[in-house]
């Protein structure tokens, strides 16, 4: 199990950041209202009142987390917490994948709690302002971005497709309609959370399939990263040299036995690579 990064077993992990700053990987239960955090050996929760499942930095005390009430400022060495700005969302919704945007800008999913068709949106809050990119979403996913080609990646799992959306240059707002990046369907394979290395590949875990599949900017698939679990959520890159692979897991909707016969189901790893990520962008807030 050396690829084992943290041991807890997650109900639904999510959300994968590293702290460029800090040195420390932040990742959520999204179902169990939880915030970890492990550095040199030692993991750190935060208890929320809500589902929380995705989060950005700020600066090196602070971090955004989304919350099902809102997106809160969250001090990680006192855990005083501050609302930036409500999501004021149904009692069957909640926040799902995230990502800050290489514009200080913060994105963010949401779903039903059951995964109710076409439930969810994804919006994007930026410098005070909160906008709805996107309705009749059911599981939104793979939230990500390409700063050289001023393009956003976003996926909807029960689709089993990725799109990209071009951004507009001054401030990551998008500019016209999304295109198809990758259609699944054929495979048979979920796209959940997604991260892109340096060279501009896009890496996205793959639910259900116990896999994190890389593909290069034009959809070609190059290769994938196989881990002992099959309920695989959302990659990360980071380490001292941005060469450590990180994702998180679930067992969400497992029963006993499947649990017993997946015993690192719902666990966090990590695996050294020969290809390098990028440090994620702050969130800037005013």
């Amino acid at each position: 199990m050396n690829d084992v990064f943290d041991a807890q077993r997650c109900e639904l992990g999510e959300g994968a950041l590293w702290h460029p700053e800090r040195g420390e990987l932040i990742w959520f239960d999204i179902v169990n209202d939880r915030m970890l955090r492990r550095k040199d050996g030692e993991t750190k929760v935060h208890h929320f009142g809500d589902h929380v499942s995705a989060g950005g930095w700020i600066d090196h005390t602070h971090v955004l987390v989304a919350e099902r009430s809102g997106l809160w400022r969250v001090d990680l060495d006192t855990d005083k917490r501050e609302l930036i700005a409500p999501l004021q969302l149904a009692p069957h919704l909640r926040t799902n994948d995230g990502r800050a945007d290489p514009w200080g800008g913060f994105w963010i999913g949401t779903m039903g709690k059951r995964a109710e068709r076409d439930a969810g949106s994804i919006r994007r809050y930026h410098r005070g302002e909160m906008r709805e990119l996107r309705q009749a979403v059911t599981i939104p996913n793979a939230i990500c971005f390409d700063p050289e080609r001023e393009i956003a990646y976003f996926a909807d799992t029960r689709l089993q497709k990725v799109w990209r959306q071009r951004l507009g240059s001054a401030d990551g707002w998008p500019v016209g309609e999304p295109e198809l990046y990758l259609d699944l369907r054929g495979e048979k394979l979920n796209p959940d959370g997604a991260v892109l290395d340096s060279a501009g590949n896009f890496w996205n875990a793959q639910w259900g399939a116990g896999r994190v599949a890389c593909y290069d900017p034009s959809g070609k698939f190059i290769g994938a990263e196989l881990f002992p679990a099959g309920q695989l959520s959302c990659p990360a890159f980071g380490g001292a040299d941005f060469d450590t692979l990180f994702v998180t897991s679930a067992m969400q909707d497992m029963n006993a036995g499947e649990r017993e016969a997946e015993p690192c189901s719902g666990m966090t790893f990590s695996r050294r690579l020969s290809i390098k990520g990028v440090a994620e962008p702050r969130v800037v807030l005013s």
